[in-house]
C-alpha cells in the first residue's frame, strides 16, 4: 500500500521519529487526562453527578482549544518549539500531579477545575507548536503526507490513552488519582523524548529579538484577521452552508453525548463501574463510526457532492435519533452512537473539503480558527443546554425531540440551497 511505504520513508527521518513519539506521549497522555476528568466528574461514588456538572467538565476540555488556541501562534512564534515541548510537557506533569492531589483531598470543585483547565491550556500550545515543527524535519516532499499521517497517528494516541485509562480505572478499584498519575507520566515521557531534538532545529526560524510585533499587537492582528476570515466566508456561501451545518451537527451530538453519560451513570447500570464500562463500549461504538466515515466518505461525497453528503448525513440523523432513542435502552442507543459518529464525522470530513475547496489559500489560516472555535463551542453550548433540559437519569424525550428537529431543519437548510443552486447553474 502507498501509505504504508510512505510512513516507511518518513520513519527513516530520525528527527521525524523523534518528534512523532513527542506527539504520540503527549497525545496519549491527553487521553488518560481527558478520560480521567470525564470519569471523576461522572462516575465517582462520592459524587451525585448532574448534567451541569458535566457542562463544566467539557468546558473546561474545550474551551482552551477555542479561545487559547487561535492565539497560541502569537506566543509560539516567539519561543524554542522544541522547549515548548519540554517545558509545557513538564508543567503539565506536574500539573496532573496537583489534581491528582485535589482528588484525593476532596477539594471544592471549582478548584479541581482551575487545576484541570490549567492542564488543557497547555495542551493547545505543545499541539499547535507540533504541527508548525513538521517542515523542519522533513523535505517539501514529504510535508503532504507527514500532515496526513502524524495528526492521524496522534489520534489515535489519544484513543488509546483513554481505553487504558478506563481499564486502569477500572482495575485500579476506581482511583481517578492513579489515572491521573499516569497521564503524569506520559507528559513526563514526552518532555523527555523531546530533548533528543536539538533546541534551534525546530524553529522559529528568526533570530531571538527579531522583528516581531508586540504581543498586544499580535493579539490584535489575530482578531482582525479573524474577522477578515469571516468576511471571505460570507462572500464564499457553499462553505459558510457546510460550516453552519457542521456547527448545528457538532451541537447535537454534544447534547446528546451528555445524555448517554447521565444514562450510562444512572438508568443502566447498578454501579459506577458497570456504568463506566457501558460508557466506553459506547464511546468505541462512536469511534467505529468515525473509523467508518472515514472509509465511506469519499465514496460517498463524490456520488453525491460535499454538501449532499453533509445532507444526507443530517438527514439519516434527523430519522434515526427518534428511532433509536426513544427507546432508552444501551442496545438501541449503541447502534445510535455508531451511527451518529459516522454522521458526525462524514459530515466533518466534507466541511473541512469544501472550506479547503472554496476558501481562498490566503484566508484559509483564518477560517479554519473561526471553524476550530465554532466547533469546540458549539460542543460545550449543547452541554450547557442539556443541563437545563435533561433530568437526573438523562431520560428526556423533548431533548431527543428538539435534536431531531435541529437535524431535520439542517436538511432541509442545505437541500433547498441546493436546489436554488443548481437551478441557477443549470445550463
Amino acid at each position: 500500500m502507498p501509505v504504508v511505504g510512505d510512513l516507511r520513508v518518513l520513519l527513516r527521518l530520525r528527527d521525524f521519529r523523534n518528534l512523532l513519539a513527542v506527539r504520540l506521549l503527549s497525545q496519549a497522555a491527553d487521553g488518560v487526562y481527558q478520560v480521567a476528568l470525564a470519569t471523576y466528574v461522572v462516575f465517582s461514588p462520592e459524587k451525585q453527578t448532574s448534567p451541569a456538572a458535566i457542562a463544566s467538565a467539557m468546558a473546561v476540555l474545550l474551551l482552551p482549544y477555542s479561545v487559547v488556541g487561535p492565539f497560541a501562534g502569537v506566543l509560539l512564534d516567539r519561543w524554542r518549539r522544541r522547549q515548548v515541548f519540554l517545558y509545557g510537557n513538564l508543567l503539565r506533569a506536574f500539573l496532573a500531579c496537583i489534581t491528582g492531589m485535589l482528588i484525593v483531598a476532596h477539594v471544592p470543585d471549582w478548584l479541581f477545575y482551575a487545576s484541570a483547565l490549567s492542564v488543557t491550556a497547555v495542551n493547545r500550545f505543545v499541539l499547535a507548536g507540533l504541527s508548525a515543527s513538521l517542515p523542519h524535519v522533513v523535505g517539501p516532499g514529504q510535508l503532504v503526507t507527514a500532515n496526513a499521517l502524524s495528526p492521524t497517528a496522534g489520534t489515535l494516541a489519544a484513543v488509546a490513552g483513554g481505553g487504558l485509562a478506563f481499564l486502569v480505572r477500572i482495575l485500579g478499584s476506581g482511583s481517578n488519582a492513579l489515572v491521573v498519575l499516569l497521564g503524569a507520566g506520559l507528559y513526563l515521557g514526552g518532555a523527555l523524548v523531546s530533548l533528543r531534538l536539538a533546541i534551534g532545529l525546530l524553529g522559529p526560524d528568526h533570530p531571538p529579538g527579531g522583528d516581531r510585533p508586540p504581543i498586544a499587537e499580535g493579539v490584535a492582528l489575530t482578531v482582525r484577521g479573524m474577522a477578515e476570515g469571516l468576511r471571505h466566508l460570507a462572500s464564499r456561501r457553499e462553505a459558510a452552508r457546510a460550516l453552519t451545518a457542521m456547527t448545528m451537527m457538532r451541537f447535537c451530538y454534544g447534547a446528546l453525548f451528555v445524555m448517554l453519560l447521565m444514562l450510562c451513570r444512572y438508568s443502566w447500570s447498578d454501579n459506577e463501574a458497570e456504568g463506566l464500562a457501558l460508557l466506553g463500549i459506547a464511546v468505541g461504538a462512536s469511534g467505529a463510526g468515525f473509523f467508518a466515515a472515514a472509509v465511506v466518505t469519499p465514496w460517498m461525497a463524490g456520488r453525491l457532492g460535499t454538501l449532499g453528503w453533509i445532507t444526507a448525513c443530517a438527514g439519516g440523523a434527523a430519522v434515526l435519533v427518534p428511532a433509536l432513542g426513544l427507546f432508552f435502552t444501551p442496545g438501541p442507543m449503541l447502534v445510535a452512537a455508531f451511527v451518529l459518529g459516522m454522521a458526525t464525522q462524514g459530515a466533518k470530513i466534507s466541511t473541512d473539503t469544501e472550506v479547503q475547496s472554496q476558501v481562498d489559500d490566503d484566508y484559509r489560516g483564518r477560517v479554519f480558527s473561526v471553524y476550530d472555535v465554532l466547533f469546540n463551542v458549539a460542543f460545550v453550548g449543547a452541554a450547557a443546554v442539556a443541563a437545563l433540559v435533561l433530568p437526573a437519569d438523562g431520560r428526556s424525550v423533548v431533548l431527543l425531540v428538539c435534536v431531531s428537529a435541529l437535524y431535520a431543519a439542517t436538511t432541509v437548510l442545505l437541500g433547498r440551497h441546493r436546489r436554488v443552486f443548481h437551478v441557477k447553474h443549470r445550463p
